[in-house]
């Protein structure tokens, strides 16, 4: 086992919360505040919270606007954001495939 691997994961996306938020949004190309949040059954200060350090990263992106008169926040990856998650999986991968048995 190379334990230089586990030092080489993104602490950003690598807690719970932001791992789930960045999964939701590689799946989508955006999501709505409230549904993801109701995806994730997190409480709004938590996912503003955790999407605030992954805007703060590069990771993310909010947008507000209006739909039918009432205020909507979408999020969605930006490119580095999705090269981050994609390194982020393949390391995990690499880290399974070097540690499963033969």
């Amino acid at each position: 086992m190379n334990p230089e691997l586990f030092l080489q994961l993104d602490r950003v996306i690598h807690e719970k919360g932001r791992l789930a938020i960045m999964s939701a949004l590689a799946a989508s190309p955006e999501l709505a505040f409230t549904d993801l949040r109701n995806l994730l059954e997190m409480t709004d200060g938590n996912l503003t919270t955790h999407i605030r350090t992954l805007q703060q990263a590069g990771y993310v992106s909010v947008a507000k606007s209006y739909r039918n008169n009432r205020p909507l926040t979408t999020c969605s990856l930006t490119p580095a954001g999705r090269k981050a998650f994609a390194d982020y999986v393949n390391l995990l991968e690499q880290i399974v495939r070097q540690n499963k048995p033969n």
